[in-house]
């Protein structure tokens, strides 16, 4: 059974505290939209879909209990209070989307005049309360996707080694998770051999949380420091690196955690296809190429400190980018809910679906 990050229920909403992995599994209640910005903003929650889904939430749990007069109000207060938890990272598009499609849907609901605030109210709970199961039936559908498309190339029913980067499972999404997914969907279908995990720093999600998850789950399953890729590589034949994503740009460029373009140019060098599993909603055609991603910068003190301890020569300069883009050139193919993309064909791919969804 896949850890749960995320637990609502009739207005109360804990999340487990990232930050404190592995050493400690403490869930914290988030009893407003402030605590879910702060959640957000202090990395207690990430990965693009958990970030969606508890921004979210967080909502639900501020308006649960309140009256409000007139529809209007209601409107106004979820727009302004979206906007606001879109701002806590900025990189990921998921919880933009999320804000857009909410803000709509209290436009909409505003306007019909057969429905009162109160019914207003309940629909606007009911849509974010659905993103949960959602998003779970979404991953998995994603992690089959994923291993069918990785095992066509394999051979007489063999078994891959796969590496991933950064933290893409039940952690960074209300469960089973997209490129963790599709590990997941491969030792399943008793096809995994072995999965890699890089340690990404400097956060270090893939040694506290992916290797977590990974042991959780009884996964063969071997931690690697970031700067051992091309080592790997060389000396194992990895068949598939799979990755996540905060942001698909409309030509394939994908912003992911730092140090994920480094491991698509080590990959192409040696052959070995490189896949980003994220769901549909990841993909921003506005974006027109990964040079147009806003790319958040942290804090210093997450590299020149581990915990209370310092790492780094005192006086140093840092850079700090937490995403970066890797170009579409490196990508073999985009893996989502609603198919598997190659980055040339996927804006095209992406109208034709979206043009369909508005027909039905």
């Amino acid at each position: 059974m896949s850890l749960k990050a995320i637990k609502y229920s009739n207005g109360k909403l804990e999340i487990l505290d990232q930050l404190l992995l592995p050493a400690q599994s403490k869930y914290i209640d988030v009893k407003g939209v402030e605590d879910g910005w702060k959640a957000i903003n202090k990395m207690q929650v990430r990965g693009a879909p958990a970030i969606a889904i508890v921004g979210c939430l967080s909502l639900a749990v501020e308006i649960f209990g309140e009256k409000f007069d007139t529809k209007q109000t209601f409107k106004q207060e979820v727009e302004g209070k979206l906007n606001y938890l879109v701002s806590a990272r900025p990189t990921a598009v998921n919880m933009k989307l999320a804000a857009e499609d909410l803000i709509s849907l209290a436009n909409a609901l505003a306007q019909d005049e057969s429905i009162s605030v109160d019914t207003m109210k309940e629909r606007f709970l009911k849509a974010i309360e659905d993103m949960l199961d959602k998003d779970i039936a979404d991953n998995m559908v994603i992690g089959k996707n994923g291993a069918d498309i990785i095992l066509s190339h394999i051979p007489n029913g063999g078994s891959v080694r796969i590496l991933t980067h950064c933290n893409t499972g039940s952690l960074a999404t209300a469960g089973y998770g997209t490129a963790l997914g599709v590990i997941r969907k491969l030792h399943e279908m008793n096809r995994l051999e072995h999965v890699y995990c890089t340690e990404t720093r400097p956060y270090n999600q893939g040694a506290r949380l992916t290797a977590y998850e990974l042991v959780h789950d009884k996964l063969p399953a071997t931690l690697i420091l970031d700067n051992m890729v091309a080592s790997l590589f060389k000396s194992r034949r990895v068949a598939a690196v799979v990755v996540g994503a905060d942001r698909v740009a409309a030509n394939g460029d994908t912003a992911n955690k730092i140090g994920t373009y480094q491991i698509g140019v080590v990959a192409k060098y040696h052959d070995v296809p490189f896949y980003v599993a994220a769901p549909f909603t990841s993909i921003d055609l506005k974006i027109p190429s990964g040079d147009r991603i806003v790319i958040e910068e942290r804090p210093d003190r997450e590299m020149t400190h581990v915990g209370e301890h310092r790492i780094a020569a005192p006086g140093i300069a840092c850079w700090n980018p937490a995403f970066d883009v890797t170009t579409a050139d490196l990508i073999t193919g985009i893996i989502t809910e609603k198919g598997v993309f190659k980055p040339a064909e996927l804006k095209e791919k992406v109208e034709q679906i979206i043009s369909t969804n508005q027909k039905l």
